[in-house]
Order: C-alpha cells, then structure tokens, then sequence
C-alpha cells in the first residue's frame, strides 16, 4: 500500500520504521524540510543538543547503552563537518550509528554553494558505509540499508547525506520487502575446523591466555565468554574497550594489558605459548613494539572482520565470524576434547602469574601535602555508586584512571573513546546512555581538559530532564601531555596548564569556576577538595535525581598513570613506578 508524501515525510517514517525512537541534533538550513515532519512525530524524540559533535557522541552513548545504533542529525556544511570527530570515533570503536545530513540541492552539488560540502567524500575512511541520496524515492531503502548496514556483520556508523530537493520533492512511501546488497555477505558463523583446532591447541598449551576485545561486547558475548573461561582455567585480560566483558572481581582475571595495563595482564601475554584473540585487533596500545610482542606465543585470532586478522599479528588459527558463535562453538569443541581425556595443565603458569599479581598491584602514592589523589576519588567513587551504574570517561590520565581504579562486573558499563582518543566524548556520551537507559545512573568521569570540549551539553541535560553525573578531574592540565612532558621532555611544562585550579597552596583565580559554570547551565554544582569530604561530597551527588549535578574534584596536578609501558618500547621494559621495573626472572 503507497501514501503520497514528501520525502521528508518518508525520511521520518524511514525512521519510525526501523524503531528509531531518539534523534539528538541540530537543524539548519538543508535539514529543515525534515525537522517539519519530526514535530509531528510520536514515536521519535528529538534532542535538540548545542554542537554537532556532542550530537555525534551522544549517539555514540545511546549505542553503547542499548545495543541499537544511535542517530544523529546535523546540516549540510558545518553541520555536517562537525560529526566528522564522532563519525571517526565510532569507526574506530565499531559503534553501531546512524548520522543523517542534509545537503545542498542537487542543482548545486559541485558549484561551492553556500554550506556546501561533500561530506561523503569526506567521511568515507571513517564510516562503514555512507550514501549519497538525490531522489526522494530511495530514501525508505537508504535508511533500511543503513540500519542494516551499521548494526551487522562488525558495527560502525554509517552516513546518509540527502539533497534538499529530495526531502522536498513528492513521492510514494514504499518500504522495501527485502534488501539488495550485493557484496555485503558478514560472515557469523565460525568454521568448524578451525575451532576444534584452536580448542586442540588449548589443551596442549602449558601458558595460554584469553585477550579479550571490544568485539566480545559487541557480540553481546560476556555469558558466553565466562563459559569458556571457568571452562578451561585460563587466565583473562580485557582490553580498554572490553572492560565489564569479564567481571573484575574473577580469580581469573588478571586485568586490563597494554602502555597503562596491569603487570600481570602484560606480562602473561609476553610470556604466553598461547593467546586465543576474541574480538580484539592487537592495536599498538596493547603490544608496545609490535616485533618484541609475545614473542613465544601461536596466536589463534576470531574476530567478525576479516580485514583485521593478521593485520598486525600473524594468526596462526584464523576464525572468522560472530565472538558470540565462535566462544559458543569452542565450549563445545573443549568440552569434547576434555570429555576425551585431553585437558590443559596451567598449575605452573598459574603460579607465576599469581606471583606477578601479588607482587605487583595497582596502587598510587598519597600525595603528602593534604592534596587529593585522583585515583582515590576515583576508586571510591567507583566503590560508592557500585557496579549497576554506567561510567563514561573521557581522555586522558582520568581514563584510565578510571579503567584501572573502578570494578567493572557487568558489561556496557564502561564507555570510552579508546581508539581514536576523542577528547570530550564522555559529557555527551554519557548523556546518550542516560537517553538509552534512563533508569541506570550514568557518571561521566572527566578531566578539565575534557569537560571544557563538550560541557555546553550540560544546557541539554538540564532543559531536556536527563540527570547524568559529572565528577571532573580537576587537575589544572592537560594531564597526559604534561605526564609526557614530565617523563620525555625534561619537565618542560609548554602549554599544558590550564589554570582551571588553583596551584598547589595557591590562591590563583579559577578560570572558568566549575561549580557556577555548572549552575549557569542549570545544574547542580559542587566542589571537593580535601580527602575527608570526598564520600560525603559522592553521596551528596548521588542524592540528586531530578538535576544533573557538576563536582568539581580539585587534585593533585603531578599525579601520574602507573604502570606504563613507553612510546615505541617492549611490553618487557613495563614501569610500575617511575624507574621501578617488575623483576621478570623471579620465576617459581
């Protein structure tokens, strides 16, 4: 059955259709023949948000928070350049999103038109997949195909850029009874084969670990991943982006690898005969120098995208397909080999990796001049507001930070820019996941830095009812730069104060002042600065649910992140401390 519309009219029931039920954007000039139809909509909430890029991240949030892509909306021009941060963000993290920009009409595309620009040109290393629509009657099967697209096979955002003359013109709706994408073939399902061989080399391996990636949330996998691992006995790490994928609180977790990743994560990779890759692509943060990386170790690599298979690492057991099918079909593959008598014997390996656990915990020094210690606020806000919640951080040392010192046990509970490194993804973001799970509480964990990116988002949390939480860590840097600077540049501080806290024992100006920042924008605002109010001061902030509430957490500015692993170094050559190397050789 057809209706006569416009095709904006079509885009809005494009969306209603593949169950879109949140839009965060702004409108302008190309887009706004579909913000006409949007006001009449009952099934899509749009969320008018105050820069394009929070748009982007908010999506990016709602994503993580509910498993569906988000959606964002923008201009053509500006309004479309300004999701390119995003856009190449979600591609980076495999994040399942929908961005949809107007653009010029067709009569103008290549003449330089006022807001033109080719956002699809410009977007297409950083998107999975993106389309350019100039009828009005491809708009239905555009968008099906995007949802389609971004939310199968390995997710990632995908752009729709649609001329305004085709949102004007007339049309017939027609959804599409079926999709033609030729070449678009995501493989799911593992072979059989190479399962039952990685499961055969599980059982001969004397020190195998499970790396654990971002793809096993992605896959919705975290059940099945536990399966195999009480299963088998092995050891786990997860990876920056794979936190909450196995829980914290595990006897076989050893934590997060990598430049700021546990000893024991890093060093049970170095030294493993086996590391069985689950949805995780052996980014240069996890192997330091890529030629001394594991240097004993067969790889067995799954993962959905194939591209990513011995990109890096050459895989001796290459499976292709879902981590949810491919764990679920290796628990069955070990099941049969142990009901066959051959079963891995990892006491020896367990001892060592117990020693190196032991020997070596996160940990911080105190201050010692009645300043805070950021990863004590850290740890206890973790500690206070519990597993339940949802964290989103930002970028920097309070990322990971927040990666190191809160408990994660249940997966979506952490959500980061971890590949492209976004500064000021975690205010938006976090209002994302709020908008998706509005019943879970959602801190955003952010440095100054950060916050001062993307904070206007804060006008629409309060206008909009959405009470995130935002505890900034409030070093008066950009923290990481100048934690660089500290170790490789001979403390040569260029650039990196931001004096947004005073020095320490200083009674320097704040520019800006957080708390009245925060209630210019509507919010509740709070600030701590001395270690006995900081669980009175989380509490407090708990207590609000009808606001979003700003603390400004006020914190030692020479904190730095422990371990690290240097730029362009062996995972070998990990410092827990400053030049306090763990001793390798002490061997059981």
């Amino acid at each position: 059955m057809t209706e006569q519309m416009t095709g904006a009219q079509s885009l809005i029931r494009s969306l209603e259709h593949v169950g879109v039920d949140v839009v965060f954007g702004i409108p302008g000039g190309a887009i706004l023949p579909a913000y006409d139809p949007l006001y009449d909509s009952v099934k899509v909430r749009h969320i008018l948000m105050r820069h394009e890029q929070g748009a982007g991240h908010a999506a990016e949030g709602y994503a993580y928070a509910t498993g569906r892509p988000g959606v964002c909306m923008a201009t053509s021009g500006p309004g479309a350049t300004n999701l390119v941060t995003p856009l190449a963000d979600a591609h980076m993290d495999s994040v399942p999103m929908v961005a949809i920009t107007g653009q010029v009409a067709t009569s103008l595309i290549g003449t330089d038109g006022f807001q033109e620009a080719d956002i699809c040109g410009i977007t297409m290393p950083i998107t999975k997949h993106n389309f350019l629509v100039r009828e009005a009657a491809d708009i239905p099967r555009t968008i099906a195909e995007a949802f389609h697209i971004a939310s199968t096979g390995r997710p990632g955002p995908v752009l729709v850029d649609i001329a305004k003359d085709a949102l004007q013109a007339a049309v017939e709706f027609s959804w599409p009874q079926r999709l033609e994408l030729p070449g678009y073939r995501p493989v799911t399902k593992p072979h059989g084969k190479q399962v039952r061989e990685a499961a055969r080399m599980i059982a001969e391996a004397r020190r195998p670990v499970l790396y654990v990636g971002g793809g096993v949330l992605k896959a919705r996998a975290a059940q099945e991943l536990r399966v195999l691992a009480e299963l088998t006995g092995l050891p786990v790490v997860t990876t920056l982006m794979a936190r909450g994928a196995f829980p914290d609180s595990h006897h076989q977790h050893l934590g997060m690898p990598g430049m700021h990743g546990t000893v024991a994560a890093v060093g049970a990779l170095q030294r493993a005969d086996l590391i069985v890759a689950l949805g995780a692509r052996f980014d240069d943060r996890v192997t330091g120098r890529l030629d001394s990386f594991a240097p004993d170790a067969k790889i067995v690599h799954a993962d959905i995208d194939p591209a990513e298979i011995s990109k890096n690492r050459h895989a001796d057991v290459p499976i292709v397909g879902d981590c949810r099918e491919v764990i679920a079909d290796l628990v069955v593959a070990v099941r049969n080999d142990q009901a066959a008598g051959r079963q891995g014997d990892y006491a020896a390996w367990w001892s060592q990796l117990n020693r190196l656990r032991n020997d070596y915990p996160l940990g911080y020094e105190d201050p010692g001049d009645g300043s805070l210690a950021p990863q004590y606020v850290i740890k206890r806000l973790g500690e206070i507001v519990g597993p339940e919640a949802a964290y989103a951080a930002g970028v920097g040392q309070h990322q990971m930070w927040a990666a190191q010192f809160i408990d994660y046990e249940n997966p979506g509970t952490f959500l980061n820019s971890g590949g492209a490194g976004t500064m000021g993804f975690a205010v938006p973001a976090a209002l994302g996941a709020k908008v998706g799970s509005p019943d879970q509480t959602v801190w955003a964990i952010d440095g100054d830095g950060c916050f001062q990116m993307t904070n206007q988002e804060l006008a629409t949390c309060a206008v909009e009812g959405i009470p995130i939480k935002v505890a900034v860590i409030n070093n008066g840097n950009l923290g990481m730069v100048r934690q660089w600077q500290t170790l490789f540049y001979e403390g040569r501080y260029s650039n990196t104060n931001l004096h947004t806290a005073p020095a320490q024992g200083s009674e320097k100006v704040r520019i800006p002042d957080f708390v009245r920042l925060a209630e210019a924008y509507g919010c509740v605002g709070l600030r701590c600065e001395r270690v006995e109010d900081v669980d009175a001061t989380i509490e407090k902030a708990m207590a609000v649910d009808d606001a979003p509430v700003v603390v400004d957490f006020t914190v030692n500015h020479d904190a730095m992140v422990w371990p690290m692993v240097g730029p362009g170094i062996s995972n070998d050559d990990i410092q827990y401390a400053r030049d306090m190397a763990p001793d390798w050789d002490n061997e059981e």
